[in-house]
C-alpha cells in the first residue's frame, strides 16, 4: 500500500494508468489511500515489481506504507520544460520513515540519497531537478507490517534553495538592494522584536521567537495573534552558526517558507531599513512600495 496526499480543493497526483488533469502549481497534500500491488502484506510474489508515481504539484508528501520492491516518483511540476533546468528539488523525510533507501536516479544509475534508518533530525536534502529522479527501494524486512516510508518535497529556484542550504548565506549582512528586494519578494515581511531564542544544538539551529510590530505579508500563518492581548508572534528558524540573541530595537525580518516553517533572510534593524527605503524611493529606484512607518 501506499499512500498519497491529494489537496482538499483539486487532485494533485497523476499515474499512467489513471491520467488527471494538471492542478495548480502549488499544493499542499492530505491523506488519500490507494491499493496497489506493492502492498508487502498482501502480494509476496510482487517483491521485485517497480512501479511509478507522477507528482504535479511543486510540493508535497508522499507516504509508502510496508514498501517492498521499488518506487519511482516523477516530479512533473506545471512549468515549462526548459525552466526545469533552474529548479532544485529538496526533500524531508518523516521523522519516523523507514523500510526503504531513497536513490538519485539518472540514466539507470543510482546515487543513494538517504539511508534507511538515518535518523539525522531535521535533515533537508537537495539536488538540481535535472540531476535525476527519485528512486526508492525497499530493504529486506522480516517484518514490514510497520514500516512506513515517507517525505515532504518541494520544488525551487535554484538560488532560493542555496541561500536556504548555504552555511554563509543566511549569516551574511544583507546590502541596501537585496533588502529591497527580500521585501518585495519574501514569504513573510514583518517589523518585530526578539524576545527570545532557543538554540537546538542537535538540529544546528536556533528559533527566534518574535514578537510582530507590524505585519506587511506573510504567506503562510506563522504569525498570529496570541492571548488577549492581542499580541502578535511567530517564530522564525535560522543556523545556530549565526549566533542570534535577544537584543532591544525592531527589526525587518524577511524570508522564506520552507517545509512548513519561516526561514530567515534579510534581517536589518528597521531604522536602517528606513533609510534604505526613503533613499532609494527619493531616486525612484525601489523596486516596490511598502509603507516603512
Amino acid at each position: 500500500v501506499w499512500r498519497l496526499g491529494l489537496p482538499s480543493w483539486g487532485r494533485g497526483y497523476q499515474h499512467p494508468e489513471h491520467p488527471f488533469a494538471p492542478i495548480h502549481k502549488l499544493c499542499h497534500f492530505t491523506n488519500f489511500l490507494f491499493l496497489s500491488s506493492l502492498s508487502g502484506l498482501t502480494h509476496e510474489s510482487h517483491k521485485k515489481d517497480v512501479e511509478q508515481v507522477y507528482l504535479r504539484c511543486s510540493e508535497g508528501s508522499i507516504e509508502w506504507m510496508y514498501p517492498t520492491g521499488a518506487l519511482i516518483v516523477n516530479l512533473r511540476p506545471n512549468t515549462s520544460p526548459a525552466s526545469y533546468k533552474h529548479l532544485t528539488v529538496c526533500i524531508k523525510p518523516f521523522k519516523d520513515s523507514a523500510g526503504a533507501n531513497i536513490y538519485l536516479e539518472k540514466t539507470g544509475e543510482l546515487k543513494l540519497l538517504v539511508r534507511d534508518g538515518d535518523r539525522s533530525p531535521s535533515k533537508v536534502y537537495c539536488f538540481g531537478y535535472d540531476q535525476g529522479g527519485l528512486f526508492i527501494e525497499a530493504t529486506p524486512q522480516q517484518d514490514i507490517s510497520r514500516k512506513i516510508t515517507g517525505f515532504q518535497y518541494e520544488l525551487m529556484n535554484k538560488g532560493i534553495a542555496s541561500d536556504l542550504h548555504t552555511v554563509s548565506a543566511p549569516c551574511r549582512p544583507c546590502s541596501d538592494t537585496e533588502v529591497l528586494l527580500a521585501v518585495c519578494t519574501s514569504d513573510f515581511v514583518i517589523r518585530g522584536s526578539i524576545q527570545d531564542v532557543t538554540n537546538q544544538a542537535e538540529e544546528q539551529e536556533s528559533i527566534i521567537h518574535v514578537g510582530v510590530n507590524k505585519l506587511y505579508r506573510q504567506k503562510s500563518k506563522v504569525f498570529q495573534l496570541t492571548g488577549e492581548s492581542g499580541n502578535w508572534r511567530g517564530q522564525i528558524k535560522t543556523l545556530l552558526e549565526c549566533g542570534v540573541k535577544p537584543g532591544d530595537g525592531d527589526f525587518l525580518f524577511t524570508g522564506r517558507m520552507h517545509f512548513g516553517e519561516a526561514r530567515l533572510g534579510c534581517a536589518p534593524r528597521f531604522k536602517d531599513f528606513q533609510r534604505m527605503y526613503k533613499e532609494a524611493k527619493d531616486k525612484g529606484l525601489n523596486p516596490c512600495e511598502i509603507g516603512p512607518d
